[in-house]
């Protein structure tokens, strides 16, 4: 079972997942899942198209934007945004932590305002 945090009703952070955590996050409602983690940052991470391959049969619609935290610009947020903002949601993005997918929302969060 995948462990998430809610930022939004309609936008959920998470650690990493496995390809078998993406039935049950569409059991749980979720609709897109956005991978913000690149391929090849740690050995036992599941390449982005085996997560692709997994959401698919869940039903889910996939999106990988991969990002390096430490390297996040705007651009990087207002992309995660709109894959947020023009999905039929709730989103749940994922990297290493969750918390990278948090700073993309909010870096997105202060650009608005």
């Amino acid at each position: 079972m995948a462990d998430y945090t809610r930022l939004t009703p309609d936008l959920a952070v998470s650690p990493q997942l496995q390809p078998e955590d993406l039935a049950g996050l569409a059991g749980d409602g979720f609709r897109v899942v956005i991978n913000n983690r690149p391929d090849g940052e740690a050995e036992d991470q599941p390449e982005h198209r085996a997560m692709e391959q997994a959401a698919r049969e869940a039903g889910l619609t996939y999106h990988y934007q991969p990002v390096v935290a430490s390297e996040i610009d705007d651009q990087d947020a207002r992309r995660f945004a709109e894959l947020v903002d023009r999905q039929p949601g709730p989103v749940l993005a994922f990297c290493r932590t969750g918390n990278r997918c948090g700073k993309l929302w909010e870096r997105a969060r202060q650009l608005r305002e």
